[in-house]
């Protein structure tokens, strides 16, 4: 299933749908179903079957306003350098490659949703973009094994973790101010639920700015898997319905060219079987 948050025409009541092609289908009248995505994760294969044959009101894609489709996570991390390429990109720039699992908090308010802008804040020109494989944890769980971690994962987004470097390494050496400016979180642009995807290790993700590659590459180069990512978190925390992981970018970021974002620039961010994101850098107002 692909599940959204969104806003129809000029309401702003919000809704969750299915999204079936270019069009999503209303799931108000679904019993248990409100407009939460996040409260519906651990039942979620309960309702799946009232999901798939819910018959309301259908709108088109083009026609509403789609959300961050996880509402009120409690926890938004992130894992740096964990894809082998952008670990050999980074140490050439004299970044060592960590010896563990190196990770970050991105704070929850600087979620926005796939179709938003990115502001780009006065007090940085280093505004760099990283696109992820985001991974949105199912059910309340902790002390996972590597072998059990896919049963606690509802499903995949694709997000940009937008990232402040002169923040991120001067100015903020554990990464969470850089990483957690306003807006700086995109993510969507809607729920892919687990059964959809085969193999989320053999996924090809790509980032556009302004229609130019600037990343391309499969999730099979990370150095610690998603698996083995969500048995290290659950050794010292609690992960809980809504949580997202954002599982670490690939290689051609604009750091070590210093090819920062600058407003007007347009991203794109997509991977395979999960659609895509697109975010409008603006001038930040104060």
């Amino acid at each position: 299933m692909r599940l959204a948050r969104y806003c129809a025409g000029t309401e702003d009541r919000v809704r969750l749908g299915r999204v079936d092609g270019d069009t999503v289908t209303d799931l108000s009248g679904v019993r248990g179903i409100g407009s939460s995505l996040k409260a519906i994760l651990p039942t979620l294969q309960e309702l799946e079957p009232a999901i798939l044959a819910a018959e309301g009101d259908t709108h088109a894609l083009a026609e509403v306003t789609l959300l961050a489709p996880v509402d009120d996570p409690q926890k938004f991390l992130g894992i740096g350098m964990n894809y082998r390429e952008h670990a050999a990109e980074a140490a050439l720039a004299g970044i060592p490659t960590p010896t563990s699992q190196l990770w970050f908090n991105k704070q929850v308010s600087c979620i926005v949703g796939p179709f938003d802008d990115v502001v780009k804040p006065d007090v940085s020109d280093q505004l760099d973009y990283e696109v992820e494989l985001g991974v949105v944890i199912g059910r309340r769980c902790k002390n996972v094994a590597v072998e059990d971690a896919r049963s606690v994962i509802a499903g995949y987004v694709v997000l940009n973790d937008v990232s402040v470097r002169d923040w991120l390494q001067k100015r903020s050496p554990t990464f969470t101010l850089g990483k957690s400016f306003d807006t700086h979180g995109p993510i969507g642009p809607w729920l892919t639920t687990d059964d959809e995807i085969a193999d989320p290790l053999a996924l090809r993700m790509t980032l556009t700015v302004n229609g130019e590659v600037r990343q391309d590459h499969v999730t099979d180069d990370m150095i610690y898997d998603i698996y083995e990512q969500i048995a290290y978190l659950t050794q010292v925390m609690t992960l809980l319905p809504g949580d997202i992981l954002a599982t670490g970018t690939p290689q051609g970021i604009g750091a070590p060219t210093g090819n920062f974002l600058r407003v007007g620039d347009v991203v794109a961010a997509g991977i395979d079987g999960l659609g895509g994101i697109e975010n409008r850098i603006v001038a930040e107002v104060r």
